[in-house]
């Protein structure tokens, strides 16, 4: 069943759960996530971020996200993750999105405010919810546009300076009329070289200032508590990619490994490896996520 992301957001809101938000750069992922979520009974959200067009453009796997969300047995988010452009989030809005995630960060604090006020007032005008981002979130080693260097000195340098500030957050969303807001608390994308510094008070903070969803991005490598803990505060939607495609290329390296060489491996047999690791370890993700 295809909504939008304030539809799955707002029970998750109420209940003090998260949903989570899973990448799908490909069929293999896209069927572990949505098996994981019909077994779990539970919602979820697919994502394509913009950065994996270079993987599989989103003319090709959006339609199939977009399908295989109306046919799951439950509440499906299709959703556009770090959109940069008004193109690329109109493309996605065209191909049946149901959210997009419209990132202007990077800009200046009021052309951000300009750019997704005109975002919210298109989207919402066709039923698409609308995410935003405020505040600096990491890119650890294996991301996009951030060196490890500067994440290995997390802890001796003064990064709040680099988190979401509460009073701008409050005049951010009144602003702009966003339907969730991705807050910047100490987590970072990719794999961590260095275990992260969370202020989970700061969720609360901006909490006791704006009452929306809040959005955790960059949340792979923390402990069970630490999701428990940052969803107790207010978190609503968590994205996780980088341990769930982990998972998936380690199984294809153990059942590889003990093969003599010259013996078959067929190409459709790695996929369903993969694709059954990645849902075991999407489920493991709903199971906490969903505060279980």
């Amino acid at each position: 069943m295809l909504v939008n992301l304030k539809e799955i957001l707002a029970d998750a809101k109420e209940k003090k759960y998260a949903v989570g938000a899973f990448n799908c750069p490909n069929l293999e992922s896209l069927r572990a996530i949505l098996s994981a979520a019909e077994e779990m009974n539970a919602p979820v959200i697919l994502n394509h971020a913009e950065i994996h067009d270079v993987l599989i453009p989103i003319e090709i796997i959006g339609p199939l996200m977009v399908e295989y969300a109306k046919k799951a047995k439950v509440p499906v988010c299709v959703n556009l993750d770090h959109g940069t452009s008004f193109e690329m989030c109109m493309k996605a809005v065209r191909l049946g999105f149901s959210s997009v995630m419209f990132d202007a960060s990077g800009a200046p604090y009021e052309e951000n405010v300009a750019r997704t006020q005109e975002m919210v007032h298109i989207c919402h005008a066709v039923n698409v919810s609308v995410e935003a981002e405020l505040g600096h979130i990491f890119v650890s080693e294996n991301g996009v546009g951030e060196s490890p260097k500067k994440i290995e000195t997390h802890e001796n340098s003064d990064v709040s300076k680099m988190y979401t500030d509460p009073d701008m957050a409050k005049d951010f969303v009144e602003r702009t009329g966003v339907d969730a807001l991705a807050i910047a608390f100490g987590t970072a994308h990719g794999i961590y070289t260095v275990k992260p510094v969370l202020d989970l008070d700061r969720i609360t903070a901006i909490k006791n200032k704006v009452d929306i969803p809040f959005v955790m991005h960059g949340g792979s490598g923390l402990t069970e508590e630490e999701f428990r803990g940052a969803i107790r505060n207010g978190i609503a939607k968590i994205n996780y990619y980088t341990y769930m495609t982990i998972a998936g290329a380690k199984a294809v390296q153990e059942r590889l490994s003990p093969k003599a060489a010259g013996d078959p491996v067929f190409f459709h047999d790695i996929s369903l490896w993969a694709t059954e690791a990645m849902k075991e370890n999407v489920k493991e993700a709903i199971r906490i996520f969903s505060m279980r």
